[in-house]
């Protein structure tokens, strides 16, 4: 989640890389997931179209071979493509071989479905339909294979897009190495204010977990970033570290692994971007809001690729160029069926903007916090006659949104 990282202010976990890369990258600080949970984003992030468009709105569907997805457009580029770890969009199985055909673009392959077992985790090794299992810690042994690739392609000069799609920290938080987790004593670990009661001992434990896995996972991009400098890649790469989804910890009531809703702890991810001639604007800060569609093709234009019609993300390339902390602009999220945990979960629409949250569902709006002044998202604003305003712009704004993609919410 957004706000488990050094850089980002907490005061408990410890990623030194990322802190580190931060101030070498665009931070933007209202990044958000548009459908916080694994496949959704994923689809969206690789398409750079709305859930409500590819129907990929659920976990363990099937991604459909006529989308035009990212490997696909830098292949035709001229790009080598690469993906490691977790997929979660062929939806044929967790565990089940996915053949070729059925890769959206991407020609190296050490990758698996779905599993959430860190330390053995499996994949599977290009063409071999026989099962492997990574023989250490998985974001150490993922790391280390991109490694791999990258410095073999630093050799041959051709341009690439490795998609490195490291697992952790995901729940199970147990699973974290022991070494980490004793960095994070549960007892002296912070909590945020909107924590229930009930749950604090609870999100303490899995906190501990978390950030082990953060903290581990940020040696593993460490050692990647350390080895794009040692290759003399950074100046003519672009780098983005982001993520999926948050976990809600206790927050507000809600379960520790619970994600798919609209509150920031589970809609709010990082999102970290260096690109060739950033220099001057190293470390710089941009507040507005960016959402998973916006993600393709701002870096298709970074890359001087043309943008495809089919896709419905914004090009936010310019701001990432001229990064402003000052510019605002609204973000469309959404959960269209919620699931597993979240099945009694009412669907929403909601925009982020770099001040506010607005949400409605089917019955209207449910939610209006102002981010700036709480930012633990503890009093709902919504009805308030000192926000009527406001809460109008921001449901035209949603509208206009909903409009543009087609989106009528329906049950």
């Amino acid at each position: 989640r957004g706000s488990a990282l050094g850089y980002a202010g907490n005061p408990d976990v410890k990623t030194p890389n990322l802190d580190k890369f931060a101030q070498q990258a665009v931070n933007f600080t209202n990044t958000v997931s548009v459908t916080p949970v694994c496949t959704p984003h994923r689809a969206a992030l690789l398409t750079g179209r709305f859930p409500t468009t590819t129907g990929m709105f659920l976990n363990d569907i099937h991604l459909p071979a006529q989308e035009l997805t990212m490997a696909e457009i830098y292949k035709t580029a001229g790009y080598n493509t690469a993906y490691w770890g977790k997929w979660h969009l062929d939806g044929h199985g967790r565990s089940t071989y996915i053949p070729k055909e059925r890769r959206q673009g991407f020609d190296f392959w050490r990758a698996l479905e779905c599993s959430h077992n860190y330390t053995r985790m499996p994949y599977y090794d290009n063409e071999n339909i026989k099962i492997k299992r990574w023989n250490k810690y998985s974001p150490f042994a993922i790391a280390q294979d991109a490694n791999i690739y990258i410095t073999a392609h630093a050799k041959d000069k051709k341009p690439f897009l490795a998609f490195i799609s490291i697992a952790t920290p995901h729940y199970p938080h147990t699973s974290a190495p022991k070494k980490y987790k004793a960095m994070y004593p549960p007892e002296q670990l912070t909590l945020n204010p909107n924590v229930a009661d009930k749950f604090k001992a609870r999100s303490r434990k899995e906190l501990q977990g978390y950030y082990a896995h953060a903290t581990a996972t940020d040696e593993a991009i460490g050692q990647i970033l350390h080895n794009l400098k040692i290759q003399g890649l950074l100046d003519n790469t672009i780098i983005v570290f982001s993520a999926d989804h948050g976990e809600m910890m206790g927050a507000h009531g809600v379960k520790t692994f619970v994600k798919q809703l609209a509150w920031d702890e589970s809609l709010r991810v990082p999102f970290l971007i260096s690109y060739p001639g950033i220099a001057k604007n190293k470390g710089a800060v941009v507040n507005a809001p960016i959402t998973t569609p916006d993600i393709l093709p701002s870096l298709l234009s970074l890359s001087h690729i043309s943008i495809p019609k089919s896709i419905e993300g914004d090009n936010l390339a310019a701001l990432i160029k001229q990064p402003d902390p000052t510019v605002d602009r609204a973000a469309l999220v959404m959960n269209v069926a919620p699931f597993g945990s979240n099945n009694k979960d009412a669907a929403y629409r909601a925009i982020r903007t770099k001040q506010y949250t607005y949400s409605i569902t089917t019955n209207g709006p449910n939610m209006l916090f102002d981010n700036v002044k709480d930012p633990y998202q503890q009093h709902n604003l919504l009805g308030k006659a000192s926000m009527k305003d406001i809460q109008e712009n921001l449901d035209m704004q949603l509208q206009a949104k909903l409009k543009k993609i087609g989106d009528t919410m329906r049950p």
